[in-house]
């Protein structure tokens, strides 16, 4: 990353000072090549789930000062939009108003984008005529390339490039340009967020706390919708996952409504957990469930696996400890019409897989065939502790052992800080249910958490021996 940080102000440093001499840009790349040990071809760019961030600001290579918000700004902790308001000079075309659309639409990549500017406007000195407002990132040194030229001259368009003040205001800079300008030189500015219906749910640091007030107003004014911007305070808890927060701007409304996965959820963001990076994960266990099969949701939350399964006509017990998060999920089972397929329990989880879980298995499972098609899984989606929880599979049931091909199959999220994460969560899982699962699991990397922190979901069918104590002769 210095590396690349490195380049990237060289290759910055060395455009600006050959800018004069016509320095071509595959030279400029060259160089950048040289000093990175790399060339252009082996950068690799991967493309990553987003989620409602900020948009990127893209470096300005002809005046690194143009889109920069009036430098008086930097240290604002209170927002005041008109303190942005500057002047810039930028390049302009000057055309028949009745050729405009020609132009704009032969001229597209040249033209000025910027949010809430006209791209055409009025000249004052000529009522026949208006200013096409370029890009000056497109046309250095306020001069046309030869193709845009030849375009104008087949339009009948001098290519003379004037000169045009444009006053920029707040509404005219992005995100990332205005906390750029306002936080201290050098510091990180906040790169997304995470949208939960109207809500904007970011996790400031230290250095950014001073600001929050500031940065939620803005995330709020840039972003249509968002009506409530909050701040996560303290880790989430264990127990209820939920976490303390802070509103930094906006309605005190937590209460919101989200769709995922063509479903709706409500819930009160400050009491329940919800992930909106999860909905891809929820999407892939339910699509492995067919009509008729039974799903246990240990840790239902306020319904993401359960409901969407009880949508495919499964048969759904979900359980959650937290009072907040059985009411919401009553009430999403209820408001997307499958409540008459779920159980809710309101329990601990070794309680629910001892009691209604292992009460359901015992009924069920002696009366199954080989080749009937009904399956059992049993859902543990709570990272911090899920695999702790294994131990209760030990010798869950009596009996003759039923088919192998109709013990549970669980699925077990953890988050692991291991160098081999995969190896690091069946390891552990082996050691709560005393046996190797080896050729037995597969493991799915969710995603990445933080920095060396994964999650993952380990996928296995209980062991007879496990799930199974046999009674004496």
């Amino acid at each position: 990353l210095w590396r690349l940080g490195y380049c990237a102000r060289l290759l910055k440093t060395n455009h600006f000072r050959t800018a004069a001499s016509n320095t071509s840009f595959p030279a400029v790349w060259m160089l950048l090549a040289q000093h990175s040990g790399r060339i252009p071809g082996l950068f690799v760019v991967v493309k990553k789930n987003t989620f409602f961030t900020m948009p990127e600001t893209v470096e300005d290579k002809t005046n690194p000062e143009l889109y920069l918000p009036h430098p008086g700004v930097r240290g604002m902790t209170l927002l005041n939009r008109e303190a942005f308001k500057r002047t810039v000079v930028v390049p302009a075309l000057k055309v028949k108003k009745e050729i405009v659309h020609n132009v704009l639409k032969s001229l597209k990549q040249s033209v000025l984008q910027r949010p809430g500017l006209k791209r055409v406007v009025e000249d004052p000195e000529d009522e026949d005529s208006r200013f096409v407002i370029l890009d000056p990132h497109k046309v250095p040194e306020f001069s046309l390339g030869e193709s845009e030229q030849q375009v104008l001259k087949q339009l009948s368009v001098h290519p003379e490039v004037s000169r045009y003040h444009l006053e920029l205001t707040y509404e005219n800079f992005k995100s990332e340009e205005i906390l750029r300008a306002v936080l201290p030189e050098g510091q990180d500015v906040t790169s997304g967020f995470s949208r939960v219906g109207h809500i904007a749910h970011l996790n400031l640091r230290d250095h950014q706390l001073p600001y929050r007030h500031l940065i939620g107003q803005v995330i709020m004014d840039k972003n249509p919708g968002i009506t409530c911007v909050v701040n996560k305070t303290n880790i989430i808890d264990s127990t209820y996952r939920n976490f303390e927060m802070e509103v930094l701007a906006g309605e005190n409304n937590l209460v919101t409504k989200v769709k995922e996965n063509n479903l709706a959820y409500e819930l009160d963001f400050s009491k329940v957990y919800w992930n909106p990076r999860l909905s891809t994960e929820h999407g892939r266990i339910v699509e492995l469930l067919k009509a008729g099969d039974v799903l246990f949701d240990v840790f239902a939350g306020i319904g993401p696996f359960a409901i969407p399964a009880a949508r495919r006509k499964c048969r759904v017990f979900a359980n959650d400890l937290n009072p907040e998060s059985y009411t919401w999920l009553l009430h999403n089972c209820k408001l997307n019409k499958v409540d008459t397929r779920v159980k809710v329990f309101n329990m601990d989880g070794r309680d629910f897989l001892r009691g209604p879980v292992r009460e359901e298995l015992s009924k069920e499972l002696p009366l199954l065939k080989e080749e009937e098609k009904t399956a059992f899984h049993i859902v543990m989606n709570l990272p911090a502790l899920a695999v702790e929880f294994l131990d209760v599979f030990r010798h869950l049931l009596v009996g003759e052992p039923c088919s192998p091909a109709c013990l549970p199959t669980v699925h077990c999220y953890g988050f692991s800080k291991h160098s081999n994460p995969a190896r690091d969560i069946q390891e552990r899982a082996e050691a709560s249910l005393g046996t190797s699962l080896a050729g037995r699991c597969s493991t799915f990397l969710v995603r990445n958490v933080a920095p060396n922190k994964e999650m993952l979901c380990l996928s296995f069918q209980i062991p007879a021996d496990v799930l199974y104590k046999r009674p004496c002769p």
